[in-house]
């Protein structure tokens, strides 16, 4: 039998990521399949992922255990990286694809001007922005306390 947080972990990580394709589509009207594996967007299936284990941790073992606070600070970590150093490479990316591009025009004598692409976190971060992280995380603790009194001994 797999071990309770970690069931309860990895179903808000899928459903987060299930979650991509409707939000999606409900801002841009375009239906992307795809999105259930794909990197970024709303909402964070990281946040999601460690805020549901944290929260049922905390439930389960007490907010005081040490258990609580390594997932705490454990999660704390993820969150940040997948806002913080995770988004700023996507943004590295496509400057280092923008200037890819500039370099094949210079070399094909090109008249085609230059256009410098803005990120687009739904196509190329990997990361998220800090509305997404909370997104996650708020689901997180929702599916923590569901997963909790779901599995709870009567």
């Amino acid at each position: 039998m797999m071990n309770k947080g970690v069931a309860i972990a990895l179903s808000s990580i899928g459903l987060a990521q299930a979650l991509k394709i409707p939000i999606h589509y409900a801002k841009t009207k375009e239906w992307k399949p795809n999105l259930f594996i794909a990197t970024g967007g709303m909402p964070s299936s990281h946040s999601a992922g460690v805020s549901s284990l944290t929260t049922y941790i905390g439930l389960t073992r007490g907010f005081q255990s040490n258990d609580f606070a390594l997932s705490l600070v454990y999660g704390m970590i993820v969150m940040y990286d997948a806002q913080g150093i995770r988004r700023q490479t996507g943004e590295l990316t496509l400057k280092v694809n923008d200037l890819d591009e500039l370099i094949d025009k210079i070399n094909e004598d090109d008249p085609v001007e230059f256009e410098e692409k803005s990120p687009d976190p739904l196509k190329e971060m990997l990361g998220h922005q800090p509305k997404e992280v909370l997104g996650g995380a708020l689901l997180g603790m929702a599916m923590g306390f569901a997963g909790y009194y779901l599995t709870k001994k009567r």
